[in-house]
């Protein structure tokens, strides 16, 4: 059976690059991700997230 290698990326949190295959502890890390540009967007997208939660929360909570 033939094996098909996978790659995975990381964005590391204190370089702010990004990693082909973890390099770094899991503390240090966000992913995997399976492409160099969702790794790279890593940050901006989990910043995304948090307003988009934080909006929802508000909206629940009835303070539009």
């Amino acid at each position: 059976m033939r094996e098909v290698a996978v790659t995975e990326y990381w964005f590391n949190l204190e370089t702010g690059q990004v990693e082909v295959g973890r390099q770094s502890p899991w503390d240090k890390v966000m992913g995997p991700y399976p492409t160099y540009a969702a790794a790279s967007r890593a940050l901006e997208k989990a910043h995304e997230r948090a307003e988009d939660w934080d909006e929802d929360d508000r909206e629940w909570r009835g303070e539009d």
